[in-house]
């Protein structure tokens, strides 16, 4: 029975190893810094839930074994108002690629005068073609909703298997 126990763990470990190796991605440049440019497009309380487009840039460091990414700031401005007042809070963000398509940004928040949005877990998609990370109809804690996100890295990140 001892034999029939240690054989079904032994199992049981192995799969969930191939599991993970099988959903897991790397993110090349390992180790470089990186700054990503783009927009991003968010409804709040604070804009009675209209949506306000912005620039933002991120910036930050893939890992040393390309595992992940960190953000550890973002930038945001724009002619409209709103834009100049974000406060991003919970940093780092951590960028992980769940597969060469798609990613988690995990940890996101922030808050625009008195409306506080997230933290949350932002699912991502990614293109190695275009070295576009983008995002839309993500909800956030707080009634918050990126409706829209779009950056590219620089430099250009490659997501393989």
């Amino acid at each position: 029975m001892k034999a029939v126990q240690t054989f079904v763990s032994a199992t049981a470990l192995v799969l969930c190893a191939a599991a993970s190796a099988v959903s897991a991605a790397t993110i090349a440049p390992a180790g470089a810094s990186f700054t990503a440019p783009g927009t991003i497009t968010v409804r709040s309380p604070a804009s009675l839930q209209q949506p306000v487009t912005c620039n933002i840039t991120f910036t930050g460091k893939v890992a040393a074994n390309g595992s992940s990414a960190s953000i550890t700031s973002a930038t945001v401005s724009g002619s409209n108002s709103l834009c100049k007042v974000p406060q991003m809070k919970n940093l780092p963000w951590t960028l992980t690629a769940t597969s060469v398509t798609t990613g988690t940004v995990t940890g996101v928040a922030f808050s625009i005068l008195s409306s506080n949005c997230g933290p949350g877990t932002v699912s991502a998609a990614w293109s190695n073609a275009t070295n576009t990370l983008s995002a839309a109809n993500q909800a956030l804690s707080g009634n918050c909703t990126i409706t829209n996100l779009s950056v590219k890295p620089s430099p250009a990140f490659t997501v393989s298997p």
